[in-house]
């Protein structure tokens, strides 16, 4: 039987991102069929959807042109998983940005 490569979000993706985020940990993925490594910093929802804001530090096994906090809604990340590599908490990100206020669900701790 051949392996489904359309991806899917799997059933624990909050689980996995919570995890993530906790022991800051690099997660691997696809989004808008390129892979991803993210170091994902927040998790928030927005109009009833879960999004993750992260540092990208692959995309397609390249470094992109600019680090830059993205934002990623988590129907759109599939084949997540948790990766060894850890990151540091990037200055760039503001956990206090009033986009998070009210909807927050987890947090990287500061380094």
């Amino acid at each position: 039987m051949p392996a489904d490569t359309t991806g899917t979000v799997p059933s624990n993706a909050n689980a996995l991102l919570l995890q993530a985020i906790a022991l800051r940990r690099c997660v691997t993925a696809v989004y808008n069929r390129m892979h991803v490594k993210l170091a994902p910093h927040i998790l928030f929802t927005k109009h009833d959807d879960v999004f993750v804001d992260a540092v990208t530090l692959l995309r397609d096994g390249q470094p992109p042109r600019e680090i830059k906090l993205g934002t990623f809604k988590l129907a759109g990340l599939k084949d997540i998983a948790v990766d060894e590599d850890g990151f540091k908490t990037d200055a760039i990100f503001n956990p206090h940005d009033i986009k998070y206020e009210g909807v927050t669900l987890f947090v990287v701790e500061p380094n």
